[in-house]
């Protein structure tokens, strides 16, 4: 398997700090970058208690192709970064004792740990498909729908924000009295020209909250009272009517339909197919390892 570089901020971010404690209390162990090079070349642009910022470093910061003052934001921004670490890491050596014994145990915990972590993703995306098949979801689902109960209401539904002064309304709203997919044309045809908002995804369930964010039933008290008795909501307020066609609804505590909690339910198989996969790789590894003697177990 190719090596992949480490890449993961926190690990790197943990790494850092227990490196800078450790040097701390252990300065001859380490030199610190920059201290050899040509200071012409290489110039510092900041320093705590000898710990120097150099130039060079803020090469890698994300600034190319900003304007001259988004730059010097950024990069201005990352020295108060800096010194502020330092300031604190200073603050800690003052405050407390450390084993230099133990840092470096930590430091090689961290090394280690974010080594696995390394190869086990680098192995799962070597080894494992993002997209799970419906037929697993579908599976999962009738195996589990009672974990998935509602915790709102959803709906299936036609939406459409119209100016009050629209000739198109009376049409629209005689065409929204038509069965499902009766006047579907006709409706998609209305919402482009003329409304100001609309949602005709009738096959996609949604939140209901979602869906009138914004309009005038956003506050509505007694929005199951809507839904379970209206095919047709229409409320306006100064300037707007709002049509909402109820195509179907599930209410809180509910079994949603499998296509409202697909995702969820792929992004836990996705986990479970992950875990899986890395148990059989340390199976695998340690099989081997136990076959060709590599490890030696004392009493």
């Amino acid at each position: 398997m190719k090596k992949r570089k480490f890449t993961n901020l926190w690990w790197i971010g943990k790494i850092t700090l227990i490196l800078s404690l450790f040097i701390l209390n252990s300065c001859d162990l380490f030199k610190i970058k920059g201290t050899d090079e040509d200071e012409e070349e290489n110039p510092t642009v900041a320093e705590v208690d000898g710990q120097k910022l150099k130039k060079s470093e803020l090469e890698s910061l994300p600034t190319k192709g900003l304007s001259k003052a988004d730059s010097s934001g950024i990069i201005n921004r990352y020295i108060q970064s800096w010194i502020k670490k330092q300031l604190m890491i200073r603050e800690a050596g003052k405050s407390m004792s450390f084993d230099e014994a133990e840092l470096n145990r930590k430091l090689l915990d961290y090394k280690y740990a974010l080594m696995v972590y390394e190869f086990e993703k680098a192995y799962l995306e070597d080894n494992i498909k993002d997209s799970i098949p419906f037929e697993e979801i579908q599976k999962y689902y009738e195996a589990n729908k009672e974990n998935f109960g509602l915790k709102e209401i959803i709906v299936r539904c036609n939406f459409l924000k119209m100016d009050k002064s629209s000739n198109q309304n009376p049409t629209l709203e005689r065409l929204l009295t038509r069965p499902e997919g009766a006047e579907k044309e006709n409706i998609n045809e209305i919402a482009l020209k003329f409304a100001s908002n609309f949602y005709l995804e009738d096959s996609t369930w949604v939140r209901f909250g979602d869906i009138i964010l914004n309009t005038p039933l956003a506050d509505h008290p007694n929005k199951v009272g809507l839904v379970r008795n209206n095919k047709l909501i229409k409320v306006d307020d100064e300037r707007y009517i709002y049509y909402f066609r109820i195509l179907e609804y599930k209410l809180q505590d509910q079994i949603p339909p499998v296509e409202f909690v697909k995702n969820e339910i792929s992004k836990i198989l996705l986990n479970k197919k992950r875990v899986t996969l890395i148990e059989e790789l340390q199976k695998e590894i340690y099989n081997r390892a136990l076959e060709n003697n590599e490890f030696k177990i004392y009493e």
